[in-house]
């Protein structure tokens, strides 16, 4: 196998955090240039009950990640130890916020987990399980959300919605559909290679990789495939409790990432814990937000993230103070892990890459 280890380095530079944060940056300080109103700053006021509530907002990332290391320990039959499990899941989300959001981090993942100690071919399997129960999230949770929510509530914004309107009008309609269909192909996609024929999927990814920007990279596809088909059987024969265990760590992380915009509007805004329809409707506000940002050509979907949040939840928060609420909500689920890998990434490079 072609060791292409310097390449996969370069991608997970830590130099690169300042892109996505000068991004971000920027498109905020645009942002609040345009709409800065004194008056509405107040609204975000200090209380030690908003300083609880903002503390809550980062113990839902702690539970999202936690959601995430537990999945990790239950696909590899708890092979890899909760440190190296932390490594993983930290240089993984670390490699997705410095990439656009339509690669991610999940094309490194397979070296992450290989270089703590699994086999390249279990390695492969792992990631694409992990893929497979994130899109499987997405999947069944969307149209339980527009079933229950309503199409209308959903993708309402700034004082407009869907009624009377085309659904080709409305532009977060649009971002979540092409999103959505993405995430179906690949799910689909994924279920075939990993339950029904493993071979035709190597078959498949051995005539993309015949592409000639891409044609150096065919033996490494090649063995990547054929690791597949013999770990495949692995997950082909699970027990069932196993995937619904998988599948509540990965339900458990997803749900405690998006509550954390709800925590920052009971920060800053006070609303109702009680008020189950508010945030149930915010909820899934922020799942069809995520869809959308598949879709964006910028590191981490810095600036499109930002625009997207200050639009799709206007009716919700003073206006005003979207923008600032949006740099909170990247500053409490974004910027920490660009903090942390710039942190994890070198010590993980020597450990494995620089001899004693």
């Amino acid at each position: 196998m072609v060791d292409n280890s310097g390449k996969i380095l370069k991608s997970i530079n830590p130099t690169k955090i300042a892109l996505p944060i000068i991004i971000g940056l920027v498109v905020t300080g645009y942002m609040l240039y345009q709409e800065f109103d004194p008056s509405t700053i107040s609204a975000l006021s200090f209380t030690y009950q908003s300083i609880f509530w903002f503390l809550i907002s980062f113990l839902m990332m702690a539970i999202r990640d936690f959601g995430y290391m537990l999945r990790v320990r239950i696909l590899t039959s708890k092979e890899l130890s909760w440190r190296k499990v932390f490594n993983i899941v930290m240089l993984w989300e670390f490699t997705s916020a410095i990439t656009p959001s339509a690669i991610g981090g999940t094309s490194v993942a397979i070296f992450f987990l290989n270089k703590e100690g699994l086999k390249i071919g279990r390695s492969t399997a792992v990631v694409m399980v992990t893929s497979f129960l994130d899109e499987l999230y997405f999947i069944v949770t969307f149209p339980l959300i527009i079933l229950f929510v309503g199409l209308s509530d959903v993708f309402s914004f700034g004082g407009t919605d869907l009624v009377g309107t085309s659904w080709f009008q409305n532009k977060f309609f649009m971002f979540a559909l092409i999103g959505y269909s993405l995430k179906l192909l690949y799910t689909l996609v994924i279920s075939y290679g990993l339950f029904l024929n493993p071979r035709g999927l190597k078959w498949l990814l051995l005539w993309i990789f015949k592409l000639p920007i891409i044609r150096k990279w065919r033996p490494q596809a090649n063995e990547s495939g054929s690791d597949l088909v013999a770990t495949s059987k692995e997950f082909k024969v699970w027990p069932f409790r196993y995937w619904i265990k998988a599948f509540m760590a990965t339900a458990i992380s997803w749900t405690a990432r998006y509550w954390v915009v709800n925590t920052l509007i009971i920060t800053f805004f006070g609303i109702t814990l009680l008020n189950w329809d508010e945030h149930i409707l915010i909820f899934g506000k922020q799942l069809v937000m995520w869809i959308m940002m598949l879709i964006s050509p910028t590191p981490g979907g810095s600036g499109f993230a930002e625009w997207v949040f200050k639009e799709f939840l206007t009716n919700y928060i003073p206006v005003g103070t979207g923008v600032a609420l949006a740099f909170f909500w990247r500053l409490v689920s974004y910027y920490p892990y660009l903090i942390v890998g710039a942190f994890i990434v070198p010590r993980w490079v020597r450990k494995h890459f620089v001899k004693s």
